[in-house]
């Protein structure tokens, strides 16, 4: 293999400019290929009380391994079967409640045709995505996908560059046609993803991050300030909770010592009540703890109480625990 010692810079982007347009204009081909047969194949798949089976070979079987995680992770139960092992065993992955997505541009790839036989026999139904609309893949299967191009972006027009972008884009379109027909949500992806920052955001509540019992900084209204503080101090939450009985009348805060001090000068002889906030914000303990993050947001707030449907005291959050839970 010769290796040009000094191409140049403007060589090299005039090469990857020419893949560019050449994978654009075939996706802007395909696009107005989308017909009937598309729109069979989504309500097959909406239809299907299964799972989608996508399977291929070479670079169209790395192709058919993301089409079957983005299906899969956008609410349409999917896995990935490699056309070689399949015909080795991985064939007993499927049944005939499933539907087989096979994936060969050239539509001749004896694998996926060997495949095909058996899973027409289980009564399997398949859905061919090919660049062949003549060839032995498309005319055996129960609906075939056109992902044809009209040349590859590599200059010897042989290696899969344009015809993969075309089928995985065909995926893509496939998965989110079904995505909004379900009525999948921000709420439906945050459980398929529950380990990435989405998820995090939308699945963690505010119970699963307050603080409880003896973590909370407790006080009386008649609680002197000294010993408010003790207790401010103790619980680091900076704020302390002013309780009659088991219901909040009103919280403490640093800002509220501040500003008693350049009230009265001498706080030590006067209670809490003489100093605390009334009326505090509060969430419920079932919200979203995004929800929390935002309106203490809003609000410039860094304490917030979590209390139940009667008023009564639950817990507690500071922006700290939303921060270490990584809500925000």
């Amino acid at each position: 293999m010769h290796v040009h010692p000094h191409l140049q810079p403007e060589a090299i982007r005039a090469s990857a400019t020419r893949t560019f347009s050449i994978e654009i204009q075939a996706l802007q081909s395909l696009q107005g290929r989308i017909d009937a047969h598309f729109e069979q194949a989504v309500t097959l798949i909406l239809g299907c009380s299964g799972r989608v089976v996508v399977t291929g070979i070479g670079k169209s079987g790395h192709v058919a391994r993301k089409i079957a995680a983005t299906l899969a992770s956008t609410g349409t139960p999917a896995f990935f079967m490699h056309a070689a092992e399949a015909i080795h065993g991985d064939l007993g992955m499927l049944t005939g409640e499933d539907i087989l997505l096979a994936i060969s541009y050239s539509g001749s790839a004896q694998e996926l045709i060997t495949i095909i036989s058996v899973a027409k026999r289980m009564g399997t139904r398949i859905i061919a995505m090919t660049g062949h609309a003549d060839s032995e893949l498309a005319r055996s299967a129960d609906l075939s996908l056109d992902a044809a191009v009209d040349q590859e972006a590599c200059p010897l027009n042989l290696a899969p560059t344009a015809s993969t972008t075309a089928a995985l884009v065909l995926g893509d379109a496939i998965a989110v046609a079904c995505l909004e027909a379900r009525g999948f949500n921000r709420e439906d992806f945050a459980r398929s993803h529950p380990g990435g920052a989405l998820g995090r955001r939308l699945l963690t509540s505010v119970a699963d991050v307050m603080r409880t019992g003896a973590a909370l900084p407790r006080v009386r209204p008649d609680t002197l300030i000294p010993d408010a503080l003790v207790e401010m101090s103790s619980k680091g939450m900076g704020m302390a909770i002013v309780l009659e009985g088991d219901r909040p009348a009103g919280i403490f805060t640093d800002g509220d010592l501040r500003r008693m001090i350049a009230q009265y000068g001498d706080i030590r002889t006067l209670t809490v009540a003489a100093g605390m906030s009334h009326h505090p914000k509060f969430i419920a303990a079932q919200a979203p703890a995004i929800e929390a993050a935002t309106v203490m947001d809003a609000n410039k707030l860094s304490q917030m109480l979590v209390l139940d449907d009667n008023g009564l005291l639950l817990g507690a959050l500071h922006m700290h625990d939303l921060l270490a839970a990584k809500v925000i």
